[in-house]
């Protein structure tokens, strides 16, 4: 787990985001306290300082006009010059304003009675102060008493989470093959794991305590079954050797053997290659350097016997060599298995394997295959032909399995009544060296 996908980071960004927001929030709130500050209240009371003015002035018609701290006033009698108003006022029509920055900033109303006109001028000084402290300074102690809250409150969370944390980076660390659980021990966590995180750390020690007892038992069964299945097989095998080899038998005895033989060899190669995927990663198998050509011919020898009683030729066609890093026994294996299913369903004409770069291709002249049943003939005992003798319908499965184990692709076309071309491609292959090619 990388520190930009942790929780820790994105508490922080969620409320680093949720601070911004907040702040963007009350400065939104404080620009609309100040226009209302200003394009409200203060346009009110210069609207009633005008009417109290003008309510003083028809009592007295002598009297000032309004000139505190915080507003100027000015009167114009019509016919007069203008030259006694400040130059931002004159010419301004009746109504409220607000002048520019320029000149001054100040906020006016004009109003008119009569032949006499009232300028009234609330300075932007005070505008200013106004909003700074009746806008700014609350904006500037709620943000602060925000900002401690939500830093407070990341502080628990973070608290809160570091369990989970510990947990993740405990399981983290595990090798799948050999998942070290002690630390998950209820005796070995930390004082701050508790409640729900306890529960989930307490499931993640008997999940691997379980996992544990089944890498151990899948490494006995297959240490095991190589040894307790290969012994007898091995020695039927010798045994209908013997007996082939006896002159005595009668033909139909031979018969008989030959078949007995040809059982047990696919029963090899099948233990063989359940063994194989039984191992989980590592098949345990060391790699060797291989030459796909000799590979390939040792299988076709052994592949003999199945096409024996058949007017079926096994070529070997080398176009380009190869060299190839790989456990022997698994290329064994698949190539084995493309072998027998191409010889079991091949009565007469030829099983030709093209060995090219990269790439062994199995060729037959056999019964073939529909596009309906190509589309199933990975799929685990299913037979293309359930009344033909020999076969159990994995042969093919068993390649799948190991062309996704080891990353080779295997790819099969085929035509009814025509027969059936399968290619495996070794994208590790490399150039054979001189010494291979000896």
């Amino acid at each position: 787990m990388t520190d930009a996908s942790g929780l820790r980071r994105k508490i922080w960004i969620a409320f680093i985001l949720q601070a911004a927001a907040i702040s963007f929030a009350a400065v939104l709130g404080v620009y609309g306290a100040s226009a209302v500050l200003k394009h409200l209240l203060i346009q009110r009371a210069l609207t009633e300082e005008a009417a109290h003015f003008w309510k003083r002035s028809e009592a007295d018609p002598a009297a000032a006009v309004p000139d505190t701290f915080n507003m100027t006033g000015f009167l114009r009698v019509d016919g007069e010059p203008d030259d006694a108003l400040p130059p931002p006022l004159r010419g301004l029509p009746e109504g409220y304003h607000s002048l520019p920055r320029s000149e001054g900033g100040s906020l006016v109303l004009v109003e008119r009675r009569g032949d006499r006109v009232l300028y009234l001028l609330f300075k932007q000084e005070q505008v200013d102060a106004l909003a700074f402290w009746f806008g700014v300074v609350p904006l500037a102690l709620v943000l602060i008493v925000v900002y401690i809250i939500a830093w407070t409150t990341y502080r628990a969370s973070k608290r809160a989470v570091s369990p989970v944390i510990w947990l993740a980076s405990q399981v983290q660390r595990w090798d799948p093959k050999h998942p070290e659980v002690s630390a998950l021990k209820p005796e070995n966590l930390p004082v701050d794991v508790e409640g729900e995180t306890l529960v989930l750390a307490s499931s993640l020690h008997d999940f691997g305590v379980r996992i544990e007892e089944l890498v151990q038992r899948e490494r006995n069964f297959t240490r095991d079954a190589s040894h307790e299945l290969r012994t007898p097989l091995a020695v039927i095998r010798m045994a209908t050797e013997m007996m082939q080899a006896d002159a005595v038998c009668s033909p139909r005895q031979q018969k008989s053997l030959n078949r007995i033989h040809g059982a047990v060899r696919d029963m090899e190669t099948l233990i063989e290659a359940f063994l194989i995927l039984a191992r989980d990663g590592d098949t345990g198998l060391p790699p060797e350097a291989l030459r796909a050509s000799a590979v390939v011919e040792e299988e076709l020898e052994k592949a003999r016997p199945l096409v024996a009683n058949k007017p079926v030729a096994l070529e070997l066609v080398v176009e380009s060599d190869f060299r190839l890093v790989a456990p022997r026994r698994v290329v064994s294996v698949l190539i084995s298995n493309l072998l027998r299913n191409a010889c079991y369903y091949t009565d007469a004409g030829a099983v030709r394997v093209r060995v090219a770069f990269g790439e062994i291709r199995v060729e037959d002249t056999g019964i073939g295959m529909s596009p309906e049943q190509l589309e199933r003939v990975f799929e685990p005992f299913w037979r293309a032909d359930t009344q033909r003798a020999g076969g159990q319908g994995i042969g093919l499965s068993i390649v799948q399995r190991l062309s996704r184990r080891f990353g080779w692709p295997v790819h099969l076309a085929s035509e009814a009544g025509k027969g059936t071309v399968a290619t495996v491609r070794f994208p590790q292959a490399e150039p054979p060296s001189d010494e291979d090619l000896d």
